[in-house]
């Protein structure tokens, strides 16, 4: 019977058990689209990452229980730190992805993840009149990227104290709602909402940041930010808004090693 060694990894995290679990395969290459989208399903983690080698670095998917996505931060950061830490790569890493290359250097114990910038867009009048309606009674001022609605609120307790309405928020998919605020010990708060993915709420975000970083850099007239995204398990994020990519800095824990044994 086939067998592949699978690693659980908590991204964004000084410690097992905090910020966002992904698990990793490090493939030779890739296993048929339904084989890894049943594996992400049988995990039923946000992500489960795929990365083969490519000669130059890697290719690399991401998986959530329902479909692929285009991209995810945190799953990356846990790719790298197995490649760091089992596979023994002391290099810094590129990954070829769909949304083009993402670079990830090796920091003393941490990784640093070197992302594109999506800039925020506005959001049309229709979708505006929606995103009230969930969100009141708090001030309400929106704007998207490719893949994801993001709001802002009055302050970081409207975040925190935010109850989600999933089947009305299931139904901007393929799009996520983001929710941040201006925070009170760091620059800004979040959190992040994808049920439409299998998601209900996001533990820690790397690919959101490709959009809040230069969202609160020009509100806060700075590039080097603080951010916290307050989930239940929540995770602290170092992030530079660096001409057109979004740098952001965090550590990983490996949680577990598995051996997945493959139907014939």
């Amino acid at each position: 019977m086939p067998t592949l060694t699978m690693y659980q990894v908590d991204a964004f995290a000084d410690r097992a058990f905090q910020g966002n679990p992904a698990a990793v395969l490090i493939l030779q290459d890739w296993l048929a689209d339904d084989v890894m989208q049943a594996i992400a399903n049988e995990n039923n983690l946000a992500e489960t990452a795929f990365a083969r080698p490519n000669g130059k670095g890697w290719d690399l998917r991401w998986f959530t229980p329902v479909h692929e996505v285009d991209f995810c931060g945190h799953a990356t950061l846990a790719t790298a730190h197995v490649l760091a830490s089992q596979h023994k790569v002391a290099d810094d890493m590129a990954f070829a992805t769909r949304v083009g290359e993402l670079r990830v250097s090796q920091r003393q114990g941490a990784y640093q993840l070197d992302l594109p910038c999506f800039p925020p867009q506005p959001v049309d009048g229709q979708t505006m009149l929606a995103l009230q309606e969930i969100l009141a009674p708090h001030p309400v001022v929106g704007f998207r990227n490719f893949e994801n609605l993001f709001v802002e609120l009055a302050d970081e307790p409207s975040v925190r104290s935010f109850v989600p309405d999933l089947l009305r928020i299931g139904a901007f998919h393929p799009l996520g709602l983001v929710i941040t605020a201006r925070g009170q010990t760091h620059d800004f708060v979040s959190r992040y909402f994808v049920p439409g993915a299998g998601i209900p709420e996001d533990p820690v975000t790397g690919s959101i940041h490709a959009t809040l970083v230069p969202y609160w850099a020009e509100k806060l007239r700075k590039t080097h930010l603080s951010a916290f995204q307050c989930s239940q398990r929540g995770g602290h994020l170092l992030c530079d808004l660096a001409g057109d990519r979004v740098l952001i800095q965090g550590r990983a824990k490996t949680f577990m090693k598995a051996e997945i044994y493959l139907p014939e």
